[in-house]
């Protein structure tokens, strides 16, 4: 994946579709998506007001970005992917958006499930939305975990103890906190962690992570 360009101005549909080279079709898509979230943002807090202005750098290219660090899709067989603490569909529904596989979003607050089966269904995407706490959800065998913003690492794993399963991948978008929340993850020490810088934090920000763990098979 390119590294993003300057932050001197804000990001454009236009300049997201050429940094990761999507269609017009699926820039529609997310296009479609983002006016959705700004017609709702008014009557529920789906983002902080602050990032709207810069919504496909800080939001859209943040949660597109875990698409490169996803195992390889087989081609019998789309990727079971589990996105935790879904709220305003980051990641998610980008990820759904962008063909990452069978989105399954799960989402305590009944509002924002509502918004999150409106874009489904108005966009047509291979998701379903689960409005249930993560932690009393049964065992489905994901293949990937996803989630953005939602605990610290030990609390992460705590949320998803039911869900973990040889062969797991998880995929966590992180703040610069997050060497100390290495320090506490203890308990899941089978899950190797790898870290990877962010491309989508803009300059000046504390610089964010993406934290990788897998299972061993």
């Amino acid at each position: 994946m390119p590294p993003p360009q300057s932050r001197s101005r804000i990001v454009t549909p236009e300049d997201f579709a050429k940094q990761l080279n999507v269609s017009r079709e699926t820039l529609a898509a997310l296009s479609a998506y983002v006016a959705l979230l700004e017609k709702w943002q008014p009557r529920i807090n789906l983002i902080s007001p602050a990032s709207l202005p810069d919504i496909w750098q800080r939001h859209v290219f943040d949660s597109a970005q875990l698409l490169a660090h996803m195992p390889e899709m087989r081609p019998d067989a789309p990727r079971r992917i589990l996105d935790i603490g879904s709220g305003a569909g980051f990641p998610g529904l980008v990820l759904a958006i962008l063909g990452a596989g069978q989105l399954e979003l799960v989402e305590s607050d009944q509002r924002k499930s509502v918004f999150l089966q409106t874009v489904i269904r108005e966009l047509g995407l291979s998701a379903t939305v689960v409005n249930h706490r993560i932690e009393s959800l049964p065992a489905c065998q994901p293949d990937i975990i996803t989630a953005r913003a939602l605990a610290p690492l030990p609390k992460l794993m705590q949320l998803i103890d039911a869900q973990i399963h040889p062969g797991l991948t998880c995929l966590f978008l992180k703040g610069a906190k997050v060497e100390e929340e290495l320090t506490n993850f203890q308990t899941y020490s089978t899950m190797t962690p790898h870290l990877y810088p962010s491309l989508s934090r803009a300059d000046g920000e504390a610089n964010g992570v993406i934290v990788k763990l897998t299972m061993p098979q």
